[in-house]
């Protein structure tokens, strides 16, 4: 007896039906990749103008306070000098309320691990920021880093919250943890430079200073 045959054939795809299958995949992903594209690129604008905010609230803060950034000012005389390390950075954002009208602006858009405050500064904690406080900044200095996105890396491992001291030769990088293995940096002078890792150590050393005290949150 002979076996039987399945009423259905099997054949293998054509030539002509792959090329089909690989210009449509080619076409869904073109479509995709602007939008994942358009994403990133509004979340860091947005990571930027919160910087660019922050330093004009530090401008005009200093500005009534002889000069003085709030890491500079006593206690006493409403600053934060002796208090703004890295277990309570938001303390130096907290005296700048006033000037930064918002605690929502405190957290970038990438910042995946954070919680955007709402708009009252009750209950504010370093959970609801995404950058970083250097309590050596100084504005007679302009070139002195600032603030900005507090995901660094130093030899590959991500640096924790508390008071990082940075050498100006310490293998410090950006993780991917944000903007793809870069970030925005504020400085002293109110401008904000988006940089890769390269040029996050290039800043540091223009700095000037042998050791920048950096308050994580």
């Amino acid at each position: 007896m002979k076996p039987s045959r399945s009423n259905q054939s099997r054949r293998a795809f054509t030539l002509v039906e792959v090329v089909v299958v690989i210009v449509l995949l080619f076409f869904v992903v073109a479509l995709l990749l602007p939008s994942m594209a358009g994403s990133h690129r509004s979340s860091r604008i947005g990571c930027v103008n919160n910087l660019k905010q922050i330093g004009l609230s530090y401008r005009l803060w200093e500005g009534d306070n002889g000069d003085k950034f709030p890491m500079s000012v006593s206690v006493t005389n409403g600053g934060t000098m002796g208090l703004a390390n890295g277990r309570n950075a938001w303390i130096n954002f907290l005296v700048m309320s006033n000037q930064l009208s918002t605690p929502k602006i405190l957290h970038c858009p990438s910042d995946t691990d954070g919680v955007m405050a709402t708009n009252s500064w009750s209950g504010l904690n370093n959970q609801n920021v995404s950058y970083f406080v250097n309590l050596d900044a100084s504005e007679s200095n302009p070139q002195t880093i600032l603030s900005g996105d507090d995901n660094f890396e130093i030899n590959g491992v991500a640096v924790k919250s508390g008071l990082l001291e940075l050498s100006t030769n310490a293998p410090i990088a950006w993780s991917a943890a944000r903007h793809k293995f870069a970030g925005n940096i504020l400085l002293a002078d109110g401008s904000v430079q988006s940089v890769t890792s390269f040029g996050l150590t290039n800043l540091v050393r223009q700095t000037g200073l042998a050791t920048n005290r950096l308050a994580i949150p």
